[in-house]
């Protein structure tokens, strides 16, 4: 089967509540030949707590907890943030959960390269880092630049991942990001990048769609 390229929308900066539930519909109700969609967007503060979680509703200060099926624990947003909802057909694309998530990560990866900077996977917690002195433990000599997490519901995902580009990221300091005690949090902006969100999310567009483009190709090889 071809698969046609993703429709990419861009929906600015937007409350988080009423996307994600934009997102549950959207999968609840794709048939077969739904055309696959990748959602670029911004949202006021809010912090996110996955499944892992264990405080799962109410505030954080004055800023909300909304609990949803991700996986995970606790996370910020905010604007100056690069978050991305692809709304995948897994089965159709021929796309393992695990595959998936790399390509995710790797195109992250990629993209922070094509800024000047290093970054890398961590064996045991998800997410992109980048060398950064200090820190204790596991996470010594590094911070966090990007999260994943993801929901597949009916072989199609929800959720996905988000970006530190010019961040405010105080929200991330009164929490244990994605449940990692000691685990520091750093953007793009701090790490001297020349760029802006327009930049950054024309850049990532371009590698997400080349990668599934190329998993495509090779999946129709097989």
């Amino acid at each position: 089967m071809t698969v046609s390229t993703p429709i990419v929308r861009d929906l600015g900066l937007a409350q988080y509540e009423p996307v994600c539930e934009a997102m549950r519909v959207f999968t609840r109700t794709r048939t077969p030949e739904t055309p696959d969609e990748i959602w670029f967007v911004e949202h006021p503060a809010v912090y996110t707590a996955g499944r892992d979680a264990l405080q799962r509703c109410g505030s954080i200060g004055d800023v909300p907890l909304v609990p949803v099926e991700r996986g995970g624990d606790i996370t910020f947003h905010a604007p100056g943030q690069m978050v991305v909802y692809p709304l995948l057909d897994l089965r159709r694309r021929h796309l393992f959960v695990k595959t998936y998530v790399s390509l995710l990560l790797e195109t992250l990866i990629d993209t922070l390269a094509a800024f000047g900077i290093e970054s890398i996977r961590h064996p045991g917690a998800p997410g992109v880092y980048v060398p950064m002195p200090g820190g204790m433990g596991e996470f010594s000599g590094i911070a966090k630049i990007a999260s994943i997490g993801i929901h597949v519901s009916r072989g199609s995902t929800l959720h996905g991942i988000a970006l530190n580009v010019h961040t405010d990221l105080a929200g991330f300091r009164r929490i244990a990001p994605c449940g990692y005690s000691g685990l520091r949090v750093t953007d793009m902006m701090s790490l001297g990048a020349d760029c802006d969100l327009e930049t950054v999310k024309g850049e990532y567009r371009q590698r997400l769609l080349r990668a599934l483009n190329d998993i495509q190709i090779s999946s129709n090889h097989d």
